[in-house]
């Protein structure tokens, strides 16, 4: 820890180094917050905490700046927690081990906890200086970003005044953000109805793909792993009479799934064995170019307790069926994605069988439409469907001051062109929207690559010109 602290800008690294000490798991955010809390009344500040651990830190404005309207500067406390295969790590109680190289700071076969712990440090680096020059200063700090927004749907607007909002949970440097996706989680429900029949069958796993953010990186078509061992499946079905007796792919509602695994009851495991081996080659040579790594393993296993066949049959129909990726494409900016979903999970749960579908769009008629169809397939195979965790979109404002004052300021700083865009992804802007109607708000944040998998890194230079930036952004915000 101490290497990552000696890193420029040491008051950043200090404390994103402190907060990787701390496990942060959505939904195990306690003890994060809590160390939030105490770190605002060591310092005398001002500090809220609510019941789903969200917390709001307020430092009056620097001399000069007392006057000024206060700024929310917002990032949310848990990280997606993903490791590799060969690690370890246990997430609810080990330290992010965090490795330099070079310009890249990355963690050792997990997530590295940028997403957004990087927002915290810039926040807690902020409020514990002595000489910055920056108006009244709120810090929102929310939970449960990365599996709900909980903490945003459960936020009221009683401890925030702040008439201007810098978000801090974007992914390119000099790319201000200034609309988002909406999005809903389709949770499809099959009873699971099983059959005492033993024999001879085979475990069938796709795995060894890049997997990745179900916002940010739907656009670069990679495959879906729950979707490419449903093709195996119905390849299978088509050839020969099977039966499921376990299924299961992915691990996060907004990541797209890189592992799924099936084993199924045959009773001509050498031909339909040939048949999977066949497709296989079909499958490397369709994504030869996206997912490279792309490796379908077939083992030989003892089964018991199948699915019925009616149930086994519907499975692998509403798999086939419902679509995933990019639906509609923008036709308001170039290259932005409208419209798209991701098949998740599947998972045996409760006596069911549960798919989570994330479906995401700037517009509520398109997003309505995909709800609607994922519905009406589920009808189709016999299963029920409920919606959760509904999240609106944000909405570009046209009068925007903040936008320009962002743009003019990184510009002046970097002699670069700096980019508005608009992102195909879950931003909890949307939500605080709703609850303060009248903040003028923008995203920003530096470069963080491979996100939601084991390979997020982060570009340290970036995380020193995006310190520079938000420092000048504030002492000109007077």
């Amino acid at each position: 820890m101490s290497d990552i602290q000696n890193i420029e800008p040491k008051e950043v690294f200090y404390w994103f180094s402190k907060i990787n000490q701390i496990p942060r798991c959505s939904g195990d955010e306690k003890r994060i917050s809590d160390f939030l809390v105490s770190f605002a009344k060591e310092r005398d500040l001002e500090v809220y905490q609510d019941e789903m651990y969200n917390v709001i830190i307020k430092k009056p404005g620097s001399k000069g700046y007392e006057d000024s309207d206060p700024i929310i500067i917002q990032g949310h406390m848990d990280m997606v927690c993903i490791k590799g295969k060969e690690s370890n790590h246990d997430f609810t109680k080990d330290p992010i081990e965090m490795i330099v190289e070079e310009d890249i700071l990355r963690a050792n076969n997990t997530t590295l906890g940028g997403d957004d712990g990087i927002a915290v440090a810039y926040g807690l680096a902020i409020l514990d200086s002595k000489d910055l020059k920056h108006p009244p200063l709120e810090l929102l700090i929310t939970t449960n970003e990365e599996t709900g927004m909980d903490g945003a749907h459960a936020l009221t607007n009683e401890h925030l005044s702040g008439k201007i909002l810098l978000n801090i949970d974007s992914e390119e440097e000099g790319v201000f953000l200034v609309s988002c996706a909406g999005g809903a989680n389709k949770i499809t429900t099959f009873k699971l109805e099983k059959e005492n029949k033993s024999g001879n069958g085979l475990e069938i796993k796709v795995s060894g793909l890049k997997g990745g953010h179900s916002g940010m990186e739907i656009i670069k078509q990679r495959a879906n792993a729950i979707k490419l061992l449903g093709r195996i499946l119905e390849e299978c079905n088509r050839n020969s009479d099977i039966r499921l007796s376990k299924i299961q792919g992915g691990t996060k509602h907004n990541a797209i799934p890189s592992e799924a695994r099936a084993v199924i009851l045959t009773e001509d495991n050498p031909t339909l064995k040939k048949i999977i081996e066949d497709f296989t080659k079909d499958l490397k040579e369709e994504y030869r170019v996206e997912d490279s790594g792309l490796n379908i393993d077939i083992n030989e296993v003892k089964v018991e307790n199948i699915y019925t066949k009616e149930l086994s049959d519907n499975l692998i129909d509403y798999i086939m069926m419902v679509p995933d990726g990019v639906q509609y494409m923008s036709k308001d900016i170039e290259g932005l994605v409208q419209t798209s979903l991701n098949n998740a999970i599947i998972e045996e749960k409760n006596n069911n069988i549960t798919i989570i579908t994330s479906v995401r769009s700037a517009s509520s008629s398109s997003l309505k439409e995909v709800l609607n169809i994922l519905t009406i397939i589920a009808k189709r195979t016999k299963a029920e469907t409920e919606e959760k965790n509904s999240y609106p979109a944000w909405q570009f404002d046209e009068k925007s001051k903040i936008r320009e004052i962002a743009v003019k300021v990184y510009e002046e700083l970097f002699n670069k062109k700096a980019e508005v865009s608009a992102i195909h992804a879950g931003l909890e802007c949307g939500l605080l929207k709703q609850i303060l109607p009248n903040t003028d708000m923008i995203s920003f944040g530096p470069n963080l690559y491979d996100v939601h998998t084991e390979n997020e890194h982060l570009s340290i230079s970036s995380v020193q010109r995006v310190w520079r930036f938000l420092i000048r952004l504030l002492e000109e915000l007077k």
